[in-house]
């Protein structure tokens, strides 16, 4: 510390209190001693005399020579040294100023210094950086050559290397705008989505199984890996982008792209073989897990460890952590069907609908103008006394009722469509009115519907169906005796499930839990025919009630039922002519009376029956009825969704009662699932949080619901700059951006911003950046132009001595730190210089190492990670991962020199190489030496680098020939290609 320089109380004085004091008088209330806390200023000030450390008991602990009055105890194995007991002193005499913990304090726009000679500044970053070097006595490198700026540019945003065309382009291009306009390209690049998802994927502890002894695939969890490339191509705003992980389901549940996004909740391990005692402590693993993987990846605060107890280091007591933990009390790993593309449906629909209206106004046209006289002409001839009755007479309900509250319309052919609120367990109550006697059967069709989910015939997400029982009563319309119950055998249908539990026979068998289904046959109209023991009809005419329950699965209610009874024996077709019980009523009340007294509602049930059997009608409907069958419908694809209210994916415990989640949590004490301390209400990090109204953030969910809107709560408050934890997300996305392209963010701790993590290097130029971010409405692709196009980040790499022994560690940034690549960028580079990177996008992952795609679609098995890609320091996926290591070990070397897939590699680098000379000439080595070192590491190779490599191809080919190898020339270039990809420089950027 400088001469007359005042202690600082953030960098100097928190940290040696968070260190040696927290463990005893930190904010764990369980852990406390002597009930004195030393991470508020109301607790330190309890010890503490401003500006006379004499009398502060706090100092006086620290120096005295009695080991039972010494702090820290000598047992504790903790103790500081003469100049941090000087610090202290230092500091109570100063005055003891207190400050919020930096992080949890407002982002504030701070003042754009002015250093000297701030022409070196190429924007407003430079300011702040060029500040902290004077200050400490540094100066800045010179800007890097333009090969190193374009390689280190693609690295960073794509993850790729440029071509040697890209490079001597660059290279040749003197606009002083020619490299803004390259970031500017790179940026737009759909490969940029894929290079800065694999950062975010690390963050989410993304994977495609569950972990633990059986590892189960997920074969719908890529999907959110899709999602994280699509928002990011798209500049998503990052807070719309965090909430959309957090309750995309709750927030947008129309729009797929944020069902998609909830898979960060559900992309944790999970136990499969668990035992009944487990159930519920696995239940509250899972909520850690999603409460602290929010907490680590988007707010940079360890929420976890609050846990069992109340944090030891940071202000964030048990309570607030099953407040947290609370609002995804009910989320759960579901797979579900969403639309692919529903952003290219409407264009279909409106050519669909231009083809319908032209086929509606013709049949239309007909129906008005022709079809009346025709319909008199038959009325007078007398022709619907001659009407017999159909093999199947579909009955005209009189009263129709859903349990669950859903809306049930007639429709025009006699079934009913339901609509609006989707109990998870409804109950349809139906009566008709017949006067046919000896009853046979009774049918009953499950219709499709452009209204209900892929055109159901059920109201699931996916279009399926479950009918649990369906039970039939008939009683006298006289009221003379009672309501009989029927005894309904030798079920049939079109189509069932299963032959088991979800068949047609389930619907009958007095088990609700099994029943009738139709997965994966949606869309299609389905029927089913259930035979009465006995024939039934009373003389006076029958009232017939239905009962149809729906507790098979939730949310499996029929979404347009039709009912039909028959008279014939059996065997009865299910696909027989049918018609209207009205037609075939007015046909059995004119054989006793005139046409002219029908009343204008029979005539008109009458002509919407004859219109069917017109030929011409036939002939103009058909047509519209074939159309209607081809209405656009979005292609559906199966997803892994955390949320609320569907099917959970299967667990082995499933037979045994595993409850998936529990309707509440609880406060554990200790974290002990047998220690419950009342339900805990979602809430939030009291330390984040500048209100006390949490309804500013929480709303019940609106009626019928499907989800509690808790997430949604937490979402809006965690993204809320000005009352919630906004102002942390944004520094720590800010940080991560800055490692991303440093090497070492602001803050080298980029997943723990609290006090047991480190302070930033330079706080000003955080805040900047996070005031920045959210003033351009949380968007990161100009923040990434603002960072690459400054001179900080252009500067060379080179390690100059003198600096060097002033800042080992680069902290002032006085040059460009060189930097590994990362696995999946290594072997990406490797593919791309060959020649053979496959460059499709989206969709499954894989497993074999062949592939050509980019390293981001291999499937990431927990249990079987890529080998290579593990030697390079890709991490395990069971946690958040805010930086990875960047390890030398002897496999790595060991992999360019031998691996088969290495060579590989080179053989087709080789062939790219020689494709651009004649192979029936002479070889010239020389201009294939400079293309190999351009295409490798984006520069030209020295006098010397380009004689050896002459050299070396020489000897190889010569080699090669004396072998008799008729390939020499390809081998030769083969070895030289692999000993490029081999050199430091081609995992290396600088």
């Amino acid at each position: 510390l400088a001469l007359g320089q005042a202690v600082d109380f953030e960098s100097q004085i928190k940290p040696l209190l968070s260190d040696r004091c927290f463990a005893c008088h930190g904010p764990d209330e369980n852990a406390r001693k002597a009930d004195l806390h030393l991470y508020s200023r109301e607790g330190a000030m309890e010890v503490i005399t401003q500006g006379n450390p004499s009398e502060s008991e706090l100092f006086k602990r620290l120096v005295t020579t009695d080991p039972d009055d010494l702090m820290p105890p000598p047992d504790s194995n903790l103790s500081l040294t003469a100049e941090e007991k000087d610090l202290i002193r230092r500091w109570i005499a100063e005055g003891a100023e207190w400050k919020e913990h930096w992080a949890f304090a407002p982002v504030k726009q701070p003042t754009i210094p002015k250093p000297a000679k701030a022409n070196w500044a190429k924007n407003e970053i430079d300011h702040f950086t060029l500040a902290k070097m004077q200050a400490n006595g540094e100066t800045p490198n010179a800007i890097a050559s333009k090969a190193v700026q374009i390689r280190r540019a693609y690295f960073d945003l794509l993850g790729l290397p440029p071509s040697a065309e890209e490079v001597e382009a660059f290279e040749q291009d003197n606009d002083p705008q020619a490299y803004s306009r390259l970031i500017d390209r790179l940026l737009k690049s759909p490969h940029y989505g894929e290079r800065w998802g694999r950062h975010w994927l690390d963050v989410a502890r993304f994977a495609e199984s569950h972990g633990f002894e059986q590892d189960y695939d997920r074969p719908h969890a890529y999907h959110y890996r899709d999602f994280v490339i699509k928002a990011l191509n798209r500049d998503m705003p990052f807070d719309q982008f965090v909430r959309w992980q957090l309750a995309g389901d709750e927030i947008a549940p129309d729009e797929p792209l944020a069902m998609m996004a909830t898979g960060f909740m559900g992309a944790g391990v999970f136990p499969t073989q668990l035992t009944e005692k487990e159930f519920e402590p696995a239940r509250y693993d899972a909520l850690d897990d999603m409460a602290a993987t929010m907490g680590t990846a988007m707010l940079g605060v360890t929420i976890g460890c609050a846990r069992c107890h109340d944090h030891k280091f940071d202000p964030i007591p048990q309570r607030d952590y099953y407040r947290i933990a609370a609002a995804f009390s009910r989320t759960i790993r579901s797979e579900i069907d969403l639309p692919v593309e529903p952003d290219k449906l409407p264009a279909k629909l409106a050519q669909w609908q231009n083809q319908q209206t032209a086929l509606q106004n013709a049949l239309a046209n007909f129906e008005k103008n022709v079809l009346p006289a025709r319909f008199d002409q038959w009325l007078t001839k007398q022709e619907v006394k001659k009407v017999t009755v159909p093999p199947w007479v579909v009955l005209d309900l009189t009263t129709f009722r859903s349990e669950g509250g859903a809306t049930l319309t007639k429709q025009s052919d006699g079934s009913l469509l339901a609509s609006g609120k989707n109990p998870d367990f409804d109950t349809y109550t139906f009566t008709a009115i017949t006067h046919l006697k000896d009853v046979t059967a009774i049918r009953l069709e499950a219709l499709s519907h452009p209204s209900l989910v892929r055109g159901g015939p059920g109201r699931a997400s996916n279009g399926n169906m479950g009918l649990g029982n369906f039970t039939v009563t008939a009683e006298p319309l006289s009221g003379d005796g009672p309501a009989t119950p029927l005894k309904l055998v030798d079920p049939i249908a079109t189509f069932q499930q299963n032959t088991a539990n979800l068949s047609i026979a389930g619907s009958i068998d007095n088990n609700n839990k099994t029943g009738w289904a139709v997965d994966p046959q949606f869309g299609k109209d389905h029927a089913a025919i259930f035979h009465s023991a006995k024939p039934f009809g009373f003389d006076e005419g029958t009232k017939i009630t239905f009962v149809m329950e729906f507790q098979v699965n939730n949310r499996h209610n029929i979404g347009r039922p039709r009912l039909a009874i028959s008279q014939r024996p059996k065997p009865i077709k299910l696909d027989a002519d049918s018609a209207p019980q009205q037609v075939i009523e007015i046909g059995r009340l004119l054989q006793q009376a005139r046409v002219e007294d029908l009343s204008p509602e029979l005539r008109g049930k009458l002509l919407e029956w004859y219109k069917q059997t017109d030929p011409q009608w036939q002939a103009l409907h058909q047509p519209l009825a074939d159309h209607v069958a081809q209405k656009p419908k979005p292609q559906m694809v199966k997803v892994m969704v955390a949320s609320e209210g569907f099917k959970p994916i299967p667990h082995h415990a499933d037979g045994r009662g595993f409850k998936h989640f529990y309707p509440e949590t609880f406060f554990l004490k200790r974290g002990d699932t047998n220690q419950k301390q009342g339900v805990a209400q979602p809430g939030f990090l009291q330390a984040l949080t500048r209100s006390d109204d949490d309804s500013r953030w929480q709303s019940p969910p609106p009626a019928g619901a499907r989800t509690s809107h808790r997430r949604r709560g937490l979402a809006k408050w965690i993204t809320d700059t000005d009352h919630g934890a906004g102002h942390l997300l944004a520094r720590v996305i800010v940080n991560r951006l800055w490692q991303h392209h440093f090497g070492t963010g602001i803050v080298d701790t980029p997943n723990d911003f609290g006090f047991q993590g480190s302070r930033p290097t330079h706080p000003e130029l955080l805040d900047w950046l996070a005031a920045q971010l959210i003033k351009n409405e949380w968007h990161l692709k100009p923040l990434h132009k603002l960072i690459m196009t400054s001179g900080t980040y252009r500067q060379d790499a080179e390690w100059i001595a003198a600096k060097a022994a002033r800042d080992p560690d680069n902290t002032w940034l006085w040059r460009f730190q060189p930097r590994r690549l990362e696995a999946e960028i290594i072997r990406d580079a490797m593919l791309t210089v060959s020649g053979q990177l496959e460059r499709t996008m989206f969709g499954k992952g894989t497993l074999d190492e062949k592939m050509q795609r980019r390293s981001i679609y291999f499937f990431i098995k927990r249990s079987k990670l890529i080998p290579m890609m593990q030697v390079f320091d890709s991490p395990e996926p069971l946690v958040s991962v805010g930086g990875r290591p960047a390890t030398t070990i002897a496999p790595q070397a060991l992999i360019f020199m031998n691996n088969p897939q290495v060579r590989d590699y080179a053989r087709h680098f080789a062939k790219q190489l020689l494709a651009q000379q004649d192979p029936n000439t002479a070889v010239a080595w020389q201009p294939l030496v400079e293309r190999g070192y351009v295409t490798a590491v984006g520069r030209h190779p020295s006098a010397a680098e380009l004689k050896r490599g002459m050299t070396f191809l020489t000897k190889q080919a010569e080699s090669y020939a004396n072998d008799s190898n008729a390939n020499a020339r390809e081998l030769a270039m083969t070895d030289f290609c692999q000993v490029l990809m081999s050199l430091n420089e081609f995992v290396f950027v600088e």
